[in-house]
C-alpha cells in the first residue's frame, strides 16, 4: 500500500478530483498557500499495483510534471473504498506486489550510491576478499561480500534501459565497470603488500588454497549463479522489498572472482588471473542480461508513449549485446567445463588400471591406500595428467619391484594415458 501526495495546479482542482471520485479514490485535501502557482495538496492511499496507472491519468488531466509528487509506503489504511479499489486493481494487474515505475526509478537511483561512499565500500570489499582467499578461509569471504555495493548499479543500467534513462542507464554501466576495476586493483595492490611483507609464508602457491581454487577452472554453472543473482536483484527492486540479501548474491557472483584476478596477478599466475577474469566478465554481463529481461517482461516503459518503441529497440540491442557476448565467453566456460569432466574420467580410468593390475597374483599382498594424480596447470584448458603416485600397503617381506613399471605399461596399453608413475611402500605389519 501506498500513500501519494501531489500538488494541484491552479485551474486543475476540481478536474483532479472529480478524477479520483470516478475512481473510487479516498482522499483529503487542504489549500496551497506558497503562491507558486498551486491551489491545494490532495493525498490519498492507493493499493501498489495502482500507483503507476492513477498518476498517469493524473498527468493526462493536467498535473504538471513540474508539480511534485511523493509516494511513500503505507502500513494499515482501513476503508471500504479502499478495499474495493484493492480488488479492482488485483484484477487488471499480473503482479499486485509490482511499484510503480516512478518509485522504480528512485528506489534505482538510491542504489546507484554516491561515488565517495561507492568507492570505500568496493576497496574495502575487496580488501576483506581477497584476506579471506588467501587465509583460506570461507567466512572472511562471505563477510566481504555483504558489504560490496554491486548491486546498485547493476539494478541503475537495467532500469534506465527499459525507461530510457540514458543518464540512469549511463551511470549505472560506469559504475559498473569502475567497480570492477577498481575490486581488482585493491585486490592487487593488498596481494601485493601481504606477499611482500611475508604476512603469509613463503613461497605461499595459490593454487594450493581451496577458496582459490575452486575459482581458477570456472563452467557453465557459474552462468545460473550470476543469472539467479539478476533476476532475484530485479524481483526484489520492481516489489519494493529489501535488496540487503539480494546484493550479498550478486557479490558472491562479482567480489570473490574479482579478487582473485588480483592474486593471480600479484602471483605472477596468468591461468588463475585469466580464468577469474573471465568468470567476472561473464557474471556481469549475465546479472545485467537477467534484471533487463525481468524488469522489461514486467511491464515497464517510459512515460511517454512515443518513447517506447526507442526504449524497446534500444533494450533489445543491448539484449543482444549481452547474448552475443555471454555467448561468447561461454565457449571458455564449456571448454573448462569439458576439460573437468575429461580430468575426471581420466582419474577413473587410471583408478581401474591401478585396481586391475593390483588384482595379478604377483601383487596378492599389496593393498592400495592412496591414488594421487597430478595434471599439467600450466595452460587453462586441457589439463593431462603427468604423474601418477601410487601408495600401497605391504608385508615386510612382500617383493617391492616391477610395480611402478606393470602400472605404466598397462595405463598406457589398456587406456592410452601417458604418465609418469612412482609407487610409494607403506609396511603393514598385522598381529597372528
Amino acid at each position: 500500500m501506498r500513500l501519494v501526495q501531489v500538488t494541484i495546479p491552479t485551474g486543475k482542482r476540481q478536474t483532479v478530483l472529480r478524477l479520483l471520485d470516478e475512481e473510487g479514490i479516498d482522499y483529503v485535501v487542504t489549500d496551497e498557500t506558497s503562491g507558486r502557482g498551486y491551489t491545494a495538496v490532495a493525498y490519498f492511499p492507493l493499493p501498489t499495483s495502482a500507483v503507476e496507472p492513477v498518476l498517469e491519468q493524473l498527468r493526462n488531466v493536467g498535473l504538471e510534471r513540474e508539480a511534485y509528487t511523493v509516494v511513500i509506503s503505507a502500513e494499515t489504511v482501513e476503508s471500504e473504498r479502499f478495499e474495493a479499489l484493492t480488488e479492482e486493481y488485483a484484477g487488471k494487474e499480473e503482479n499486485e506486489e509490482r511499484i510503480a515505475r516512478q518509485e522504480l526509478e528512485s528506489r534505482a537511483e538510491e542504489l546507484a550510491a554516491a561515488l565517495p561512499t561507492y568507492i570505500i565500500m568496493t576497496v574495502v570489499s575487496a580488501v576483506i576478499a581477497t584476506a579471506g582467499l588467501l587465509l583460506d578461509s570461507p567466512a572472511t569471504v562471505v563477510g566481504s561480500m555483504v558489504i560490496a555495493p554491486l548491486i546498485g548499479p547493476a539494478m541503475a543500467a537495467a532500469v534506465g534501459s527499459v525507461i530510457d534513462d540514458g543518464e540512469l542507464f549511463r551511470r549505472g554501466v560506469g559504475l559498473q565497470l569502475f567497480g570492477v576495476v577498481l575490486a581488482v586493483a585493491s585486490a592487487t595492490v593488498f596481494a601485493m603488500f601481504v606477499k611482500l611483507t611475508n604476512l603469509v609464508p613463503p613461497g605461499l602457491d595459490p593454487l594450493t588454497l581451496s577458496e582459490v581454487a575452486e575459482r581458477l577452472s570456472p563452467s557453465v554453472l557459474s552462468l545460473a549463479v550470476a543469472i539467479g543473482a539478476g533476476i532475484a536483484g530485479a524481483v526484489s527492486l520492481m516489489t519494493g522489498v529489501s535488496s540487503a540479501l539480494v546484493g550479498v548474491m550478486i557479490a558472491v557472483a562479482l567480489i570473490p572472482p574479482a579478487a582473485t584476478v588480483g592474486i593471480g596477478i600479484a602471483y605472477g599466475n596468468p591461468a588463475l588471473a585469466v580464468g577469474s577474469g573471465v568468470l567476472v566478465a561473464v557474471n556481469v554481463l549475465s546479472i545485467n542480461l537477467a534484471a533487463l529481461v525481468v524488469l522489461w517482461y514486467a511491464g515497464y516503459r517510459p512515460e511517454q508513449f512515443f518513447r517506447h518503441d526507442r526504449a524497446r529497440m534500444a533494450t533489445l540491442k543491448r539484449v543482444a549485446v549481452l547474448v552475443f557476448a555471454i555467448a561468447l565467453l561461454s565457449v571458455f566456460l564449456g571448454g573448462v567445463t569439458y576439460d573437468s569432466y575429461q580430468i575426471a574420467q581420466t582419474e577413473q580410468e587410471i583408478r581401474d588400471g591401478v585396481a586391475t593390475e593390483l588384482e595379478d597374483p604377483a601383487y596378492s599382498n599389496a593393498e592400495l591406500i592412496e591414488l594421487d594424480v597430478q595434471t599439467q596447470t600450466d595452460d587453462f584448458l586441457f589439463h593431462r595428467p603427468t604423474e601418477v603416485i601410487v601408495t600401497v600397503g605391504v608385508p615386510p617381506d612382500a617383493p617391492r619391484r616391477g610395480l611402478a613399471t606393470d602400472i605404466e605399461r598397462r595405463l598406457g596399453t589398456d587406456h592410452g594415458i601417458d604418465a609418469d608413475v612412482q609407487v610409494l611402500y607403506v609396511e603393514i605389519e598385522r598381529a597372528g
